[in-house]
């Protein structure tokens, strides 16, 4: 089933108990796949984290299409460490080990990232050419 980003975005976040987590703000894609990496979300209202957005991997997500919501299944309490970002200070999310802090936090690390071949943790430190890929 497909869906169009402009009726993702905005819809409700809960946890497996059926709590309300927040709302997606924004879709992350991997330019080298084409898939979506990350929903960007807001727990702030709900979890009084202020205005600050989260990016949780895209397959840490399980949509609901009866109740039109996704599930991300960690406990309220959990959310609160949440490595997060301001909304006018996002991170650098080609960043390798950015990745792994994330996707470790919502216990996707299973996945090797590897940086995108323009972020400079992908550079070595000898000719600014891109570190090969393994």
């Amino acid at each position: 089933m497909t869906h169009r980003a402009t009726r993702i975005i905005g819809t409700d976040v809960r946890n497996a108990e059926g709590e309300a987590l927040g709302d997606i703000k924004e879709l992350v894609i991997e330019p080298r796949t084409g898939e979506i990496a990350y929903a960007v979300v807001s727990f702030g209202g709900v979890l009084g984290l202020g205005d600050k957005l989260f990016a949780v991997p895209w397959k840490a997500l399980q949509l609901d299409a009866r109740d039109h919501v996704f599930v991300l299944d960690v406990e309220k309490e959990r959310l609160r460490q949440a490595p997060g970002f301001d909304p006018d200070r996002w991170p650098d999310m080609a960043n390798a080990q950015w990745n792994t802090e994330v996707r470790r936090f919502y216990g996707q690390d299973r996945e090797r990232v590897r940086p995108h071949p323009d972020s400079p943790a992908s550079r070595s430190t000898t000719g600014g050419e891109a570190a090969p890929r393994r």
